[in-house]
């Protein structure tokens, strides 16, 4: 099960600097690329505003 970046994100990058396979793309708002995530949660814990959520 991979992670997915709700409208909340405010497009920081702390989410792709924290991935540790650069599974995140960014953009207005960043994209996971769910074959690549590892469903660490490291994206999750770097968010300041809990944009990425466990599908």
């Amino acid at each position: 099960m991979a992670y997915k970046i709700t409208d909340a994100c405010i497009a920081c990058g702390a989410c792709a600097d924290g991935c540790p396979v650069d599974a995140i793309k960014d953009g207005d708002i960043y994209t996971i690329d769910a074959d690549t995530c590892i469903d660490c949660g490291a994206c999750a814990d770097a968010c300041p505003v809990g944009a990425p959520q466990a599908e």
